[in-house]
């Protein structure tokens, strides 16, 4: 038996399968193809960074940056980047947002400073914040509620899941040729889902009226930025002016964004649903899981590139069974969802990432390392943690909500994911230092720091069931 908090899906009653018109699955295709460049972009560039580091000569520190900048970009303006679809119109935004997404890309492959580097890292981020939701919201809108909406939403999300797999094993094979190649190959694809968009997604309708919550969405986007910057550079060189002038504006312009909340109209994010327990559990478990996993993926191509001496190829093949069981395993995860409910499976998604982290921590520094022994069974307990946890994660925050705050408790979970991403890859980065990688031991205090970080974020999805347990001991005795 399962409680409402924990089964957030209604099984699907209807058990034809919907017939759509080429041009419906046109409008889903090409809205699918812009989750997909987005996820293609995160798992790309971690197999990059050890070449971007040794051709522009960057240290970890500041390699950290260009994955840092888009994340913060993208779950800083997220929210914002939703309400500006539903306010200017989602075909607009869709399409301006892509050039830029584009351009940002294409400026990246080009650079040879890495600050430019890493701005164009965080203005691609930005843009993403925009594509994102407003191919979202195109799907929703376009597809009817009921057994249409619920498979043209599996389909979107196997796209996202698909171009994180697909995205590890082409970067292997971009960065064999020049990392660069990594920034500059999308760009075709951008350019085709550009066109399709202009001619085949359906007109904007007259927008509705409502303001932008621009200052909360700066406050928090800057108050994160400075956040990392201070986690990141304080272990490097100490507690400088520059270090205490980033903690004390990170410390100001949080709380000026939770003052801004309280007071603006039409706020990005509505202070009272954090009162929701059931939504706060979920957000903090996706900051747990895509946090802990994206720095462990940062840490082991350093690891394995600049320590080991393995190629991009290779590296890429190693971390690519996690992907494959992602892209192959989260269309079934909606049917665990219906039988088990939610937070069985988040709890046995962040165990599978705790144990598989141990488990690297136990055999992954191998003088010799066998792949097959050493690496894969890790590599699989990660990709099924990922599976389970995502969409469970998702079902959890959205499924205690009316209608009317869907896409809030939909925005909220996964600007939560990218700025947990981006923090417990600042934590992981001090810990690691800038060292050239030549040992595993440089890598140990992040890889039991992110074992800690998955070991937290099972424990607070456990709760209910530790409450539900405390409770039937009182009522039997």
């Amino acid at each position: 038996m399962t409680t409402t908090e924990e089964n957030q899906t209604t099984p699907n009653q209807h058990h034809h399968r919907p017939s759509w018109s080429p041009a419906l699955w046109t409008v889903l295709i090409t809205a699918s193809f812009a989750l997909c460049l987005d996820a293609l972009d995160v798992s790309m560039i971690g197999v990059a960074l050890p070449s971007i580091g040794n051709e522009l000569g960057m240290s970890n520190s500041s390699l950290q940056w260009i994955v840092s900048g888009y994340v913060l970009g993208y779950g800083g303006l997220l929210l914002l980047g939703g309400r500006a679809a539903d306010l200017l119109g989602r075909k607009k935004v869709f399409v301006v947002s892509l050039i830029v997404f584009g351009t940002a890309s294409l400026v990246g492959g080009l650079v040879n400073d890495g600050t430019l580097l890493i701005a164009s890292r965080i203005v691609k981020g930005v843009a993403a914040a925009f594509t994102a939701p407003a191919a979202m919201s195109i799907v929703t809108t376009t597809f009817a509620a009921g057994p249409d909406r619920n498979r043209a939403l599996s389909i979107f999300a196997v796209f996202g899941a698909s171009g994180y797999a697909s995205g590890l094993v082409l970067s292997g094979l971009l960065t064999e040729i020049g990392w660069r190649w990594t920034f500059l190959a999308p760009a075709p694809v951008v350019l085709a889902v550009l066109i399709a968009a202009v001619i085949f997604f359906p007109r904007d309708p007259e927008r509705e009226r409502g303001h932008f919550d621009l200052v909360g969405a700066l406050t928090l986007t800057g108050g994160m930025l400075s956040t990392v910057y201070a986690i990141v550079t304080a272990p490097e060189t100490g507690f400088t002016v520059d270090v205490w002038i980033a903690a004390i504006s990170a410390v100001v312009l949080i709380s000026a964004f939770f003052i801004v909340e309280q007071r603006v109209a039409d706020p990005l994010i509505r202070l009272s649903v954090l009162r929701n327990g059931t939504m706060v559990r979920a957000n903090i478990a996706l900051m747990a899981l895509f946090g802990s996993y994206l720095s462990f993926q940062t840490m082991m191509s350093l690891y394995l590139q600049n320590g080991l001496g393995w190629g991009a190829l290779v590296m890429a093949m190693a971390l690519a069974p996690a992907g494959l069981i992602v892209a192959f395993l989260s269309p079934s995860v909606g049917r665990l969802i219906d039988r088990w409910g939610t937070t069985p499976l988040i709890m046995g998604s962040l165990a599978s990432m705790f144990v598989g982290y141990v488990l690297f921590l136990w055999r992954g520094g191998s003088p010799e390392p066998n792949y097959v022994a050493d690496y894969l069974p890790s590599v699989i307990l990660f990709g099924l943690g990922f599976a389970l946890g995502f969409s469970s994660i998702i079902s959890q925050a959205t499924g205690t909500v009316g209608d009317a705050d869907q896409g809030l408790a939909s925005g909220l979970v996964n600007t939560s994911g990218q700025v947990g991403g981006a923090l417990v890859l600042a934590v992981v980065t001090g810990l690691i230092g800038n060292a050239a990688g030549s040992g595993f031991a440089q890598f140990q205090p992040g890889l039991i720091f992110v074992a800690g970080v998955a070991l937290v974020g099972f424990a607070v999805a456990a709760l209910p069931m530790t409450r539900r347990n405390s409770s039937l001991t009182l009522t039997t005795s």
